[in-house]
């Protein structure tokens, strides 16, 4: 890993908060594309998948989310449910944040797009229990028309219009439907 990087990665424990910023948004920004160094910060963020401060939490599942794509051993396939499990955590902005980056897990190939397709689906429907449960429905739409955008692929809109349909509330089947509008 070049230097600039590995000092991004070494900002994002800093007690300046600014500098913190910015090596995040670098890193997201360096992660959009395929890079060499993705193996070299794997399993250091999948254990900060479950460490007890939720800012590590959450960047955690936003990094492997976007370095999927540079994961040609695959080990998202294995690694996922632990991504997974960020989008339930207990805090609501920690969840929130993965949940809304973890469409790019299924950039990386039919597998991974498979895997994350299923669990969103599934998670649509069976998820009314869980509080906040709208906005998630939301996020996971929007992921999907995410993904379409990038890939254009006619599957993944008709699986989003289909979950839509599943809603029952009229105000968030509309709320849900505007995501879809001019796709």
């Amino acid at each position: 890993m070049e230097a600039e990087m590995q000092a991004y990665f070494n900002d994002l424990h800093s007690e300046d908060k600014n500098a913190q910023y910015e090596a995040f948004n670098q890193i997201m920004m360096a992660a959009k594309e395929k890079v060499d160094w993705a193996y070299e910060v794997w399993d250091g963020l999948k254990d900060d998948l479950t460490h007890r401060d939720n800012h590590r939490r959450a960047r955690a599942g936003q990094f492997l989310s976007y370095l999927a794509i540079s994961d040609p051993e695959k080990r998202m396939l294995k690694d996922f449910p632990a991504v997974w499990e960020v989008t339930k955590d207990k805090k609501f902005v920690t969840a929130r944040h993965t949940l809304q980056a973890i469409w790019r897990i299924a950039l990386a190939g039919p597998e991974q797009k498979e895997m994350v397709l299923q669990h969103i689906s599934d998670r649509f429907i069976h998820g009314a229990d869980e509080k906040n449960y709208t906005l998630i429905r939301f996020d996971m739409i929007q992921g999907l028309r995410n993904f379409y955008d990038e890939t254009k692929e006619e599957d993944v809109r008709q699986i989003a219009l289909d979950l839509i349909e599943k809603e029952e509330d009229p105000k968030y089947k509309k709320k849900y439907a505007g995501v879809w509008k001019n796709a």
